[in-house]
C-alpha cells in the first residue's frame, strides 16, 4: 500500500498555488499557460507515488514569449534547481561530448529514479526529417525517443565493475606478493577517489554523498559491487517515471507569421488573432514535417500553445518595467520620478515587433528610457531636488525633464520612428493611393474595412499595405480577390495617369493570376474547363496551354470591372488617400467613419473575424 501523508500533500499543494501566483506577476499575457502548467504537473508534485510513466508537457510558441524563462522561474519556486537539467538536442551541433541523454542526465545527477525536471528546449532543432521529408542520419541522443515512449533509460554505457574489481583484486594480490618477499608496502590510499566515488554512484544508484562514499575503504565498496551484482539492479533500464519532462519549441510550420521578426508596424492584435486561432491539430501537423510519425506520438497530447501578446500586454509590460525603474530609482537615491505616457508610447511604437516577443522592449526600455535618466538624476542630486518630471515632445523631438526651476532636454527621436519619417513624400502619396484602391474596393465586395491600412513604415525605402480578415474560399471569393489584388494598380492609374503607374503592382498581379489560374485550372469554377489541368503526375497531366486565353479573358474582364468600381467611388478614394498621405496610417474606425461620410455602409470586424458566406441560412431557406 502507498502511504498518503495528506498534511504533505496539503503543504504541497500550497506551494504549487503560491507558484501560480508569483508566475502570473512575472509574466503578462499567459495566464492561461500557467493555469494549465501548474494543472499538468500537480499529479508528478503532489503524488508522484503513483507515476508508471513520466508527464510530458509540450510548449510551442514564437520566440520571447517566456517558454524557458517560465519553466526556470517555476523551478526555482518550488527548490527544485538541484533536481533540473536544461538540454539542448541538435543535429547539427558536434562539439557537444555528451551522445546521450542518459549520460547528460547522469552528469547533472538526476539519472537516479527520483524526482526531477529535465527540459528540451529548441526541440525543433532536432528534427529527423530534412525539408523534403526524407529521414536523416541520427548517431546522438536517440535514447531519447526511448525516454519519451515509457520513461526508461536503458543502459548502453555501462560502468565497468568488472575491470574495477579486477583492478582491486590485482592491487591486493602485488602487495601481498611483496610483502612475502618482504618488501615495505605502503598503501597511501585505502579510501575510495572522488572520481570512482562519482562513477559508482551514478552506476549503483546509492543514495549517498560524494563525501561519504570516499570515506569508504575500496574493500567495503569491492563489498557494495558484489551485492549489487548479484541483485543485477544495476543491468536494468533507469525508471525516469517521476520525471517530469518540459518540450519546447518555435514551429514556424504552425507559427506561420514567425518569418515576419522585423515587422513594426502590424497591429500586435492581429497577429495575436491569428496566432489564437492555432490549434492542437496545427501542431501535430507541424510536428509531422519535422519529425517521423512514430516520434510524433511519443511527444503526447499535453501541449500549451502560446499567443502572440496583444497589444494591451505590450502596453501593461512597458507600465510595469517603467513603474520598477520608478521604484529602483527611489530606494536608490531619493528621487520621485514622474514619468508622462508619452514616454510610454514612444517606447511602444519603437520597442513593439510583434512576433519577436518581449525582447525588443527591454532594449527600448533602456536605450530611451533609462539612458536619458542617468543624466536627469546627476542634475537632480547636483540640484539637490527630490523630483524629476518626464515627457516626450513628439514635435520638438526631445525628452524634457523638469527638475525643480531647470529643465532639460535631450534629443531624441525614435529608432523606428526615424525610419518611417525618411519616407519619400511623394513615393508615400504613391503608396496611399495604391493601398487605397486595395482598400476601397474591399470595402465594396466585402462590406468590411480592412483591419489595417498603412503607407508609412519602418522601412528604408517606402511601403505599405492593406490588411485583410480572413476569407473563406469560394467561387465569388476568389473573383473578388483578384479584384482587390487589380485594385491597387489600377487606382494609380486613375489618379496619376497610366504613364504614371508604379510597378508596385508586380505582387499583385502575380497573386491575381495564381487565383484566375487555380480558379480555372484548379477548382472547374470556369463553363469551358472542368477537368483538372495542374496535375503534374504522368498519365494524369494535361496540356495548360489550352487554358491560357481563358485565363487570360478572366483577368482583363476582371480589370475592366475593378476599373469601373474605383471610377464610380472615385471621390471615397480621393479622400482617403489623402488622409492615408496625411497620417501614414488608418485603423479600421477611421476607414468606417471615412465611407460613411460618402454613403458606403460597412462593418468594423474584429481580428481572427472569417468571412463566410451564410450557409446555414441558406440551408433553411
Amino acid at each position: 500500500m502507498i502511504e498518503i501523508n495528506k498534511t504533505e500533500i496539503a503543504s504541497r499543494q500550497k506551494k504549487l498555488d503560491d507558484c501560480k501566483v508569483y508566475l502570473k506577476s512575472e509574466f503578462i499575457g499567459i495566464d492561461s499557460i500557467i493555469d494549465d502548467l501548474i494543472n499538468y504537473l500537480q499529479i508528478w508534485y503532489l503524488i508522484p507515488e503513483i507515476l508508471t510513466r513520466p508527464i510530458t508537457i509540450n510548449l510551442w510558441g514564437m520566440t520571447g514569449v517566456g517558454k524557458t524563462d517560465l519553466i526556470r522561474k517555476m523551478v526555482k519556486f518550488i527548490d527544485y534547481q538541484d533536481r533540473f537539467s536544461e538540454i539542448e538536442l541538435s543535429n547539427i551541433d558536434e562539439s557537444n561530448w555528451n551522445k546521450s541523454v542518459s549520460q547528460i542526465l547522469q552528469n547533472n545527477e538526476i539519472n537516479d529514479e527520483k524526482l526531477a525536471i529535465v527540459l528540451f528546449d529548441e526541440i525543433q532543432r532536432f528534427n529527423t526529417l530534412d525539408q523534403e521529408g526524407k529521414p536523416m542520419p541520427q548517431t546522438k541522443f536517440v535514447d531519447f525517443w526511448e525516454l519519451l515512449s515509457d520513461g526508461r533509460l536503458s543502459k548502453k554505457d555501462r560502468y565497468d565493475f568488472d575491470y574495477y574489481l579486477h583492478s582491486f583484486l590485482s592491487k591486493k594480490k602485488d602487495a601481498a606478493r611483496r610483502k612475502s618477499k618482504g618488501e615495505e608496502v605502503v598503501d597511501e590510499n585505502p579510501f575510495v577517489n572522488a572520481w570512482d566515488a562519482k562513477s559508482l554512484k551514478a552506476n549503483l544508484g546509492i543514495d549517498k554523498d560524494i563525501d561519504e562514499l570516499t570515506d569508504m575503504t575500496e574493500e567495503q565498496m569491492i563489498e557494495l559491487i558484489i551485492q549489487s551484482k548479484k541483485k543485477k539492479k544495476i543491468y536494468e533500464p533507469v525508471n525516469h517515471s517521476k520525471t517530469l519532462i518540459i518540450i519546447s519549441g518555435n514551429l514556424d510550420e504552425a507559427f506561420q507569421m514567425a518569418n515576419q521578426t522585423s515587422e513594426a508596424d502590424v497591429e500586435a492584435d492581429i497577429f495575436h488573432a491569428f496566432t489564437k486561432k492555432i490549434t492542437f491539430v496545427d501542431i501535430k501537423n507541424a510536428l509531422s514535417k519535422k519529425f517521423r510519425p512514430e516520434q510524433v506520438a511519443r511527444f503526447g497530447n499535453i501541449h500549451l500553445i502560446y499567443n502572440s501578446l496583444k497589444r494591451s500586454d505590450f502596453e501593461k509590460l512597458i507600465t510595469t518595467e517603467v513603474n520598477k525603474i520608478i521604484k529602483a530609482r527611489k530606494a536608490e537615491f531619493g528621487i520621485e520620478l514622474n514619468i508622462s505616457k508619452k514616454i510610454n508610447t514612444l517606447i511602444y511604437n519603437n520597442g513593439v515587433f510583434p512576433v519577436q516577443g518581449v525582447r525588443p522592449v527591454f532594449s527600448s526600455i533602456i536605450d530611451i528610457l533609462e539612458s536619458c535618466l542617468n543624466k536627469f538624476i546627476f542634475t537632480a542630486i547636483t540640484t539637490d531636488e527630490k523630483k524629476i518630471n518626464i515627457d516626450y515632445n513628439e514635435k520638438a523631438q526631445v525628452i524634457e525633464a523638469t527638475i525643480g526651476k531647470q529643465k532639460v532636454t535631450l534629443p531624441y527621436i525614435g529608432r523606428i520612428d526615424k525610419i518611417r519619417q525618411s519616407n519619400e513624400e511623394n513615393a508615400v502619396v504613391n503608396i496611399s493611393v495604391h493601398e487605397c484602391g486595395h482598400a476601397v474596393v474591399y470595402m465594396i465586395v466585402t462590406g468590411m474595412a480592412p483591419l489595417q491600412l498603412k503607407s508609412k513604415i519602418a522601412s528604408s525605402y517606402a511601403g505599405g499595405f492593406t490588411f485583410p480578415h480572413q476569407i473563406h474560399e469560394t467561387k465569388e471569393s476568389i473573383v473578388n480577390k483578384i479584384k482587390i489584388y487589380l485594385a491597387g494598380g489600377i487606382a494609380e492609374e486613375i489618379i496619376f495617369g497610366k504613364p504614371n503607374a508604379s510597378i508596385g503592382r508586380s505582387h499583385d498581379r502575380e497573386q491575381a493570376t495564381v487565383l484566375a489560374s487555380d480558379y480555372i485550372r484548379k477548382y472547374g469554377f470556369d463553363d469551358e474547363f472542368h477537368a483538372v489541368y495542374n496535375i503534374d503526375n504522368y498519365p494524369y497531366k494535361l496540356d495548360m496551354n489550352v487554358t491560357d486565353l481563358d485565363i487570360e479573358k478572366m483577368m482583363a474582364r476582371l480589370v475592366g470591372e475593378t476599373r469601373e468600381l474605383l471610377t464610380q467611388n472615385i471621390i471615397l478614394l480621393k479622400d482617403i488617400s489623402k488622409e492615408l498621405a496625411e497620417k501614414g496610417s488608418l485603423e479600421a474606425k477611421e476607414i468606417v467613419d471615412l465611407a460613411k461620410k460618402h454613403k458606403l455602409k460597412i462593418e468594423s470586424k474584429e481580428e481572427g473575424y472569417l468571412h463566410i458566406f451564410d450557409y446555414k441560412n441558406k440551408m433553411q431557406e
